[in-house]
């Protein structure tokens, strides 16, 4: 008799580490990284871990892949801001939370652009918000692209190289705990647009004020 058993179920991250054999496994990767720069909700890593636990030794490669794409995404970023945003670039800080608070973010980048280009390139919040932010706001192109390199250098190649030296045993852990594993890339997805809004100062609360202050001025001062 032959075995017909049904075969085993593929968890996510089974079907993730089945795609990083992919022949064009590491242009696919470097295009997610372009797009996450300038629109996709996506991290990365979700396909960049499996790929280093699979073969550890291209972490380097796959970081500076990551890294490169990531910053030329950027850019695309930036020109939407700069050209685009009315057409464009406002719908997509809309879906991300920061709409409310654009004019403070904005604020922001005019009066310290390199630090917000580094907390956007390192933290889990949507970094499209942040590119196409520096296009509005006009920031300097060569510091964009200098603390972008930084930020999105330390973003992807601490982790490969963490992966680069503790691999195997990184491997042998998500191996055991592949459900857990799955979860947690979807967490970080949840976690980067939960924050978005958060870290965002609102400008609704100046807006307000504005009628109250008016209330002050007495219209007849003669009556």
């Amino acid at each position: 008799m032959t075995d017909t058993a049904p075969a085993a179920k593929l968890s996510f991250y089974d079907r993730l580490k089945l795609a990083t054999r992919h022949r064009l496994a590491e242009p696919i990767l470097a295009l997610l990284c372009f797009l996450e720069a300038m629109i996709l909700p996506i991290f990365p890593e979700i396909m960049l871990a499996p790929m280093i636990i699979a073969d550890r030794m291209r972490a380097w490669r796959l970081a500076a892949i990551c890294t490169v794409a990531s910053v030329t995404g950027g850019l695309a970023g930036y020109a939407i801001g700069y050209f685009l945003f009315d057409t464009l670039g406002r719908g997509i800080i809309d879906f991300y939370g920061a709409g409310n608070g654009f004019d403070s973010l904005r604020q922001s980048f005019n009066e310290n652009g390199p630090l917000m280009i580094l907390i956007g390139a390192l933290s889990p919040i949507p970094y499209k918000v942040i590119t196409i932010t520096s296009g509005v706001a006009g920031l300097d192109i060569w510091t964009f692209v200098v603390y972008g390199l930084i930020g999105r250098g330390l973003r992807y190649f601490v982790p490969c190289g963490l992966f680069y030296f503790f691999g195997p045993i990184a491997g042998e852990f998500i191996e055991r705990h592949k459900k857990w594993a799955g979860w947690g890339m979807i967490v970080l997805v949840i976690v980067g647009f939960a924050m978005a809004p958060l870290l965002f100062p609102k400008s609704d609360a100046v807006i307000d004020q504005a009628p109250n202050h008016a209330e002050i001025v007495d219209p007849n001062p003669e009556g």
